[in-house]
């Protein structure tokens, strides 16, 4: 049975049974304390969620490692992040430390001092506290402590991240300043959308010029520095891409070079290696941008810009969805919805002309496009040709969630 007694020098020793048959006791400076924690453990037990006192006095760095290896339903990209992040921030804030100490206030107090050393931006603090998150939930459901710390503390808030949006006479400037031997890499970023990862792993076997499409199965990525293989982003990330015939025709000379003929990849470095992203942005990327004026232009924008030249020339967001491999119409609409302003103008104007013409009357007299405006007009507003529908596709900042 469960019960309280007294000890020497004025102290209370609380003992009980746990379900395992052994007998355990904890020691307190008053009876009341005693007796209130005897009464929390015989709930426990009742409840059915009691747990080894010492379990709990296993360290933090001891479990994260065990949790970190035994992950299996994250992407290879998003695994190496949390095991980054465990390693270079986590363990050494709260590694020797018992599952157990680890109270809601210190890490309140980890998250502050992340924050208040100005070292880590918002994002990257928030990021660490989630996968602080996941390592002690992960130490409650395997029954090591009986609740998570992190519960009730609050994270920064997520920063919106800026996407912008290339003219296509910018894509041309921007290839001929990245050079012959990366100038089909920018055009094909920026007029199929596809990702870094599904670029630099492209295969050449995956590019039909004939049929003028690229089928994306895979992706490349760079973990702790080695290349490794990969699914798509997502399941809708399995996808076949149309080409346009100036793009398919680059294509074509391309998986002529030799580099590429002896990697087997459509955009190896010169010596036919897979391309690293930072070599890349240091080599080619950020000269090109100074070069005709956009630094701070990220490759990902690349991305952006095939949505907005493709949103330009009427496309439909379904169509967009598949085309960029996002997992539901809804994420097109949410991050280039706003692309689409004065879609629904141009639906009541169509509605207009039905409901005049089942009416027996004459279609309503409009302005052409080409009268709203003039080839001078959209040159001095940046734009090459003379077709207005076109300027949303020009640089500009939108600080919208990605």
């Amino acid at each position: 049975m469960a019960h309280v007694e007294k000890r020497d020098k004025g102290r209370w020793r609380a003992r009980y049974r746990g379900p395992d048959g052994r007998e355990r006791s904890k020691t307190f400076e008053r009876r009341a304390d005693a007796e209130r924690w005897l009464a929390g453990v015989e709930v426990s037990k009742s409840a059915g969620d009691w747990i080894d006192p010492a379990l709990g006095k296993r360290t933090f760095a001891d479990w994260a490692q065990e949790w970190s290896a035994t992950i299996v339903d994250l992407r290879p990209s998003t695994l190496d992040r949390d095991r980054r992040i465990v390693r270079v921030h986590l363990i050494p804030r709260f590694g020797p430390t018992p599952l157990a100490r680890i109270t809601n206030p210190m890490i309140r107090s980890f998250i502050a001092d992340m924050l208040a050393t100005g070292k880590h931006a918002p994002a990257t603090v928030r990021k660490v506290g989630q996968v602080l998150t996941k390592v002690l939930r992960g130490a409650v459901e395997a029954g090591l402590i009986s609740r998570s710390p992190c519960d009730g503390v609050r994270l920064p808030a997520e920063a919106r991240r800026q996407m912008r949006f290339l003219t296509a006479t910018q894509v041309v400037d921007l290839a001929e300043a990245a050079g012959p031997e990366s100038a089909t890499l920018i055009y094909t970023a920026a007029y199929t959308g596809l990702r870094w990862g599904e670029l630099a792993g492209l295969r050449v076997e995956r590019v039909n010029v004939l049929r003028r499409s690229i089928t994306v199965v895979e992706q490349l990525n760079e973990l702790s520095g080695k290349f490794c293989w990969g699914e798509p982003k997502t399941a809708a990330g399995r996808r076949a891409v149309s080409l346009p015939g100036e793009l398919a025709s680059m294509l074509e000379a391309q998986l002529s070079r030799p580099e590429v003929v002896r990697s087997g990849l459509v955009f190896p470095t010169p010596l036919g290696e897979a391309m690293r992203r930072s070599n890349f942005a240091r080599r080619v990327w950020e000269p090109a941008t100074r070069a005709i004026g956009v630094e701070g232009v990220r490759f990902h924008d690349l991305r952006h810009t095939a949505v907005a030249l493709a949103i330009g020339q009427g496309a439909h967001p379904k169509a967009l969805q598949e085309r960029m491999g996002h997992s539901s119409v809804t994420v097109t609409l949410d991050r280039y919805g706003h692309l689409y302003e004065g879609l629904d103008g141009q639906i009541a104007t169509s509605l207009d002309d039905v409901l005049r013409e089942s009416r027996g009357l004459a279609a309503a007299w409009r302005p052409s496009e080409d009268l709203a405006s003039t080839p001078e007009e959209d040159k001095s507003a940046g734009h090459s040709g003379g077709a207005s529908k076109n300027r949303t596709c020009d640089l500009i900042l939108i600080r919208d969630a990605l």
